[in-house]
């Protein structure tokens, strides 16, 4: 079976670990075979946190630099900071809506340009799909559905070669119940957005 090398990057708080297991779930449910590995960093204070995940026939759950397949970030600058991952081949879908760090916040620092950071991504990969999944989440209902928002979007490239119904299925089970319809409309949304509908 073909190898998928996934790196998902986000900010803590942002969701990225109940995207990984939904995904991981996804394959489990398609029958592909899946390892996963997460460094969590400074994530309680807002720092990085990065899943790495490979689908298919691999040995190890690490995807060095150039190797990713697929960039899945949660926030603008994250994903710049990450293209070091990627290559020419590599399909990048990313968030547009920042989430400034403490040093902006306080005025020491500035934010790159969206629109630069997006120009620079497309210059050294495949695709790029970018999105304000912030304003979707609040839409859906929950800001705090970003995840499952960028989920929709990254399901809709075919980059994983996941079908929706797999994906739902593994977001039903891996979502508390209280909060599952407002995630289901957040994938919907997300995968509606990436298709430009």
């Amino acid at each position: 079976m073909e190898t998928t090398r996934l790196i998902i990057v986000a900010v803590g708080g942002q969701g990225n670990l109940l995207a990984s297991k939904v995904l991981g779930e996804a394959a489990l449910l398609a029958g592909v075979p899946v390892r996963m590995s997460e460094i969590h960093g400074m994530a309680q204070r807002g720092g990085v946190v990065e899943s790495a995940m490979v689908f298919g026939d691999a040995e190890s759950s690490i995807i060095s630099d150039g190797e990713a397949d697929i960039l899945l970030g949660f926030e603008p600058a994250e994903t710049l900071r990450a293209i070091k991952r990627c290559n020419k081949t590599t399909q990048v879908i990313t968030n547009t809506a920042p989430v400034p760090p403490f040093t902006v916040a306080v005025g020491l620092g500035t934010y790159p340009d969206v629109e630069e950071i997006k120009q620079l991504i497309q210059a050294k990969t495949a695709g790029l799909v970018a999105i304000d999944a912030m304003s979707l989440a609040r839409e859906a209902g929950s800001p705090m559905s970003v995840n499952i928002v960028l989920l929709g979007a990254l399901v809709q490239t075919g980059a994983l070669g996941f079908d929706r119904d797999v994906v739902e299925e593994a977001i039903r089970r891996r979502v508390k119940p209280a909060f599952l319809d407002v995630n289901l409309k957040a994938f919907d949304l997300g995968f509606k957005a990436a298709a430009g509908v």
